[in-house]
């Protein structure tokens, strides 16, 4: 490990438990890319609707994520990478309640993960960025230089999420969050291709009673340190 800007920072956890936030935060203070790479699903789920494709064909899905063009751009700020998909941004699109309802189904298709496996290790293999996901430590990048695993309780993810709406100017009730946020975590956990799970020499970090600041401070001081003693 080296002060050149090279590092791998992989960053796994479930649904609603700050994720995103985190990993820009710590890559703005490492002048690093950030990507999450849920959008690059979402954004499969949504031209996949669009153009009609059935989200349970799986042969016709591996075939559309071969086919279209993707891109990823850093956005003003230069920190975060977003992802085009055909020449078009899709940032908003994405959040569609439709696209949420079925991007854990194209997700689980195997054809899927190895394609967009590929462009996720495209992206990193220079180093200089932190990526998050549900099996960026364990499948994307095993041999990352850092790997981060970002828990909390399931009540506090679905506040969060709640809060996260009500900021947008969407409703929901906490109940239903935390309903829709436990089967995705099953299914994340549960799928045959990659599940979430923690990989064993991850940094595990419960933020349950941590701000998300806070836990972007708590990464930042583990790579400080183990940056000193590989020196």
């Amino acid at each position: 490990m080296t002060d050149r800007k090279e590092w791998i920072i992989a960053m796994d956890g479930p649904a609603g438990v700050g994720k995103s936030t985190v990993g820009h935060l710590v890559a703005k203070k490492l002048g690093y890319h950030f990507i999450n790479t849920g959008e690059m699903y979402r954004a499969l789920t949504w031209k996949a609707l669009r153009e009609g494709i059935d989200v349970k064909d799986a042969e016709a899905l591996t075939a559309l994520a071969e086919r279209v063009r993707w891109e990823f751009k850093p956005t003003e700020e230069g920190t975060t990478l977003k992802t085009f998909i055909d020449g078009e941004g899709v940032t908003l699109q994405i959040r569609d309640e439709q696209v949420s309802k079925h991007s854990s189904t194209v997700a689980g298709v195997p054809g899927v993960r190895r394609r967009l496996r590929g462009l996720q290790r495209e992206l990193g293999e220079a180093g200089g960025i932190v990526m998050e996901g549900r099996d960026i430590t364990t499948n994307v990048f095993p041999d990352a230089d850092f790997k981060i695993y970002l828990d909390a309780a399931p009540e506090e993810r679905a506040r969060r999420r709640y809060r996260q709406l009500r900021a947008s100017g969407k409703e929901g009730a906490i109940e239903d969050i935390l309903k829709a946020m436990t089967a995705r975590d099953r299914q994340d956990s549960e799928r045959k291709i990659n599940p979430l799970r923690q990989a064993a020499d991850a940094f595990v970090i419960d933020s349950t009673d941590l701000s998300l600041r806070e836990v972007a401070d708590k990464i930042l001081d583990h790579i400080r340190a183990r940056r000193g003693r590989r020196k």
